[in-house]
């Protein structure tokens, strides 16, 4: 297990994926930021496109406004797309990439997370940089190598700026599915992730970066993942929709 986690900042990102409307999701950001004033932990809301001017209207400054993908392009004939600069225009501080949906439902490799989460540096929005094994190839012990090929091509060239991009370890095989890796599957996987940053780059830039678990967390089992020292919060979907119950995961980050 990694001993510095008290100098890393608890993150914790709610992923509204393609849900709700713009009344639902207005009073949804309100109703966090309330629930969440004063927290140590850091707090992101990611909306769906369309939604995240009137969202981040809403915002005082304390909860930092994220987008669920981008191109990797600059502004150009991509039609359907938005660039990493028209999402920093907007005050977006972070941004998923590599999502395990985009992957399998846009056949996105790891080739093209690393030129999106290149493009979000140099525009200097945070990449949320997904990784995760199938259910397939956990059962086949496979999931370090995995982890291992999709950390380095999806980083490669990008670790020395630690401080400004974000690892989400989401198992695929419990997004969306109500099952949840225990605290020491979570565990393993996060500390097998920054020992492999340490090797990568050093020791000191692996305890630099934070480290989310994504796939099913809820109020009732985030403190025991979040106790384990190398998960660093987590990426919240179905959960981060209910303000109570993404409320009481961003305390569970700090109990």
């Amino acid at each position: 297990m990694a001993s510095g986690r008290k100098r890393r900042r608890p993150i914790v990102t709610a992923n509204w994926k393609m849900h709700g409307d713009l009344a639902s999701l207005s009073v949804l950001a309100a109703a966090i930021g309330d629930k969440t004033a004063g927290s140590s932990v850091e707090v992101v809301l990611c909306p769906p496109f369309p939604y995240l001017i009137p969202i981040a209207a809403t915002l005082d400054g304390t909860i930092r406004l994220g987008a669920q993908d981008v191109h990797f392009e600059g502004p150009g004939p991509h039609t359907g797309d938005v660039a990493a600069s028209m999402l920093a225009d907007l005050g977006c501080r972070y941004a998923i990439v590599g999502h395990s949906e985009r992957r399998a439902n846009h056949g996105e490799t790891d080739e093209t997370v690393r030129r999106k989460a290149a493009a979000l540096m140099e525009a200097g929005v945070h990449p949320i940089v997904c990784v995760g094994e199938t259910l397939e190839q956990r059962e086949s012990g496979e999931t370090e190598a995995v982890l291992e090929r999709q950390l380095a091509e999806s980083l490669r060239g990008l670790t020395a700026d630690a401080d400004r991009f974000v690892i989400a370890y989401e198992p695929v095989w419990a997004i969306g599915t109500g099952r949840t890796a225990t605290p020491d599957q979570g565990q393993r996987a996060h500390a097998f992730l920054r020992q492999r940053l340490g090797s990568i780059e050093s020791a000191e830039v692996a305890e630099c970066v934070r480290i989310q678990y994504g796939g099913s967390v809820t109020r009732d089992n985030a403190a025991a993942l979040f106790s384990c020292s190398d998960i660093d919060g987590g990426l919240i979907g179905g959960a981060s929709l209910d303000a109570g119950s993404f409320a009481a995961i961003v305390a569970a980050c700090v109990a």
